[in-house]
C-alpha cells in the first residue's frame, strides 16, 4: 500500500511538472508570437499582409507585392498614390498581343531622352530601384547624385530574339525597359558599356544597382547574361518571379 502511494505521488508530481512546463512553452510560444507581430507592425518590408509602400525599404515580401501589382492596376496606382509618387494615367492603346491597358508614365523621374509610358508595376520598382539603390550608391560610391538615366526605350512590338517563333517579348506591352547609362549632376557619365569592366568606382557602382534591381524586377538581365545585353540592363516584371538575376 506504501509503495502504491509512493508511486501515486510521483506519478503526480511528474503530471504536475508537465502540465507546467506544457503551460510554460505555451507563454513563450505567445511572447515570440507577440514579439514577431510587434516586429512585423515596424518592419511592413517583411510583412506581406502591410500595404506596399515605395518609400519602406526593400524587404522580404517586397518582390512578392511588386509581382501581384501586375494584374490589379487599380491597386498599382493606389501604391503609386500612396507612395507620393506623381504619374500620369494614360488612355489605353494598341491590340492583340500588343494591346496597352495599363499606361502609366512617372511625372518627375530622371529618365532620358524621355520619359516613356509603361506598366504600371514597372513604374513603381523604377521608383524604388531609383530611391533605394541607385540614388545611394550614386552618393556613396561616386559622391554625386544622379542628373538622368539613360534609356534605350520600353515599347516594341516585338518577338523576342526577333524570332517569329519566339514568345512575344516583355517589350511589346511596355512591362519592361532598358537601361544604358547614368549621368551625375557633376557631369560624368557612367554607361553599361563603357564602365561594366573591371573594378573601380564606375563598375562598382553598376554592379551595385544591378543588383539592387534584382530585388525589385521580376527579370534582371546585364553584360554577365549574354552579349546582347552588353551594353544596357533589361529590367521587365513578367508575371512569374524569375530567378534570372544577371
Amino acid at each position: 500500500m506504501g509503495r502504491k502511494s509512493k508511486a501515486w505521488r510521483i506519478n503526480r508530481k511528474v503530471g504536475k511538472f508537465r502540465a507546467e512546463r506544457r503551460i510554460l512553452l505555451i507563454l513563450i510560444l505567445a511572447a515570440v508570437a507577440f514579439a514577431g507581430w510587434v516586429w512585423l507592425k515596424d518592419h511592413p518590408e517583411h510583412n506581406p499582409y502591410a500595404p506596399l509602400d515605395l518609400r519602406h525599404p526593400v524587404g522580404w515580401a517586397t518582390a512578392q507585392k511588386l509581382t501581384a501589382l501586375r494584374d490589379d492596376l487599380p491597386t498599382c496606382r493606389a501604391v503609386l498614390e500612396r507612395s507620393n509618387v506623381a504619374f500620369a494615367a494614360l488612355p489605353a492603346t494598341g491590340e492583340g498581343p500588343c494591346a496597352r491597358p495599363d499606361r502609366t508614365q512617372l511625372s518627375a523621374y530622371p529618365l532620358a531622352p524621355d520619359t516613356p509610358a509603361v506598366t504600371c508595376t514597372v513604374a513603381a520598382a523604377l521608383e524604388m530601384w531609383r530611391s533605394k539603390t541607385v540614388t545611394p550608391a550614386a552618393q556613396e560610391i561616386l559622391g554625386s547624385d544622379i542628373a538622368r538615366i539613360e534609356h534605350l526605350g520600353a515599347f516594341n512590338c516585338r518577338r523576342m530574339r526577333g524570332n517569329n517563333s519566339s514568345a512575344w517579348s516583355q517589350h511589346a506591352t511596355a512591362n519592361a525597359i532598358d537601361i544604358a547609362a547614368f549621368v551625375l549632376e557633376d557631369g560624368r557619365r557612367i554607361s553599361v558599356l563603357g564602365d561594366w569592366e573591371g573594378d573601380d568606382d564606375e563598375a562598382r557602382f553598376l554592379r551595385r544597382v544591378r543588383d539592387g534591381s534584382c530585388g525589385v524586377f521580376s527579370t534582371v538581365l546585364s553584360p554577365d547574361y549574354n552579349a546582347a545585353h552588353a551594353d544596357h540592363f533589361h529590367f521587365d516584371q513578367t508575371a512569374r518571379w524569375s530567378s534570372v538575376c544577371r
